[in-house]
């Protein structure tokens, strides 16, 4: 093997590092982006387990369908960015590889925003509810259960997270 062949190899290796390190660095930004917390009444936090809650009963009023927004943390856009700028670092060479590399940094960063941004969004249901005692409140939640006008419907507040189930 000669000197010439030798720093192909390494120079392959060192791509192809890249190349993994971009890979999981993607990801973590998928990961991130699913990690939100739940807004489903079905699904409780470690921290609201074996908490007492107040149980107040009432009958659905109105259901507005919504989305429900957790917000971008920016993982997406990086992510998006690293991943582009190696797959256009691997493209060309001298100049021609150092503008593909941005090229792909900034294509990547923008897929990378998109995708985060499609991930962050869930339906959501704000239900206005008319308890018992003549009081109205209104409890946006997922819409992982179906509610309609007249229904009756009990709703769980404590730990400062209020739920709407069927009775």
């Amino acid at each position: 093997m000669n000197a010439s062949s030798g720093s192909i190899l390494g120079a392959a290796r060192c791509g192809s590092r890249s190349i993994v390190a971009a890979a999981l660095v993607a990801s973590m930004a998928v990961l991130a982006g699913c990690a939100g917390g739940s807004n489903s009444a079905s699904v409780y936090g470690a921290g609201q387990a074996q908490r007492e809650q107040v149980v107040r009963y009432g009958v659905v009023e109105s259901v507005r369908p919504v989305t429900i927004d957790r917000g971008q943390t920016g993982v997406g856009t990086a992510g998006g960015a690293i991943v582009g700028g190696v797959a256009g670092n691997s493209i060309g060479g001298g100049r021609g590889q150092i503008i593909t590399s941005v090229l792909g940094a900034i294509a990547g960063g923008i897929a990378g925003q998109a995708a985060e941004r499609g991930l962050s969004k869930s339906n959501g249901l704000e239900i206005t509810v008319k308890f018992d005692n003549g009081e109205v409140r209104s409890i946006v939640q997922e819409a992982d259960e179906t509610f309609y006008a007249g229904d009756r419907v009990r709703v769980l507040s404590g730990t400062g997270v209020t739920r709407v189930t069927h009775r």
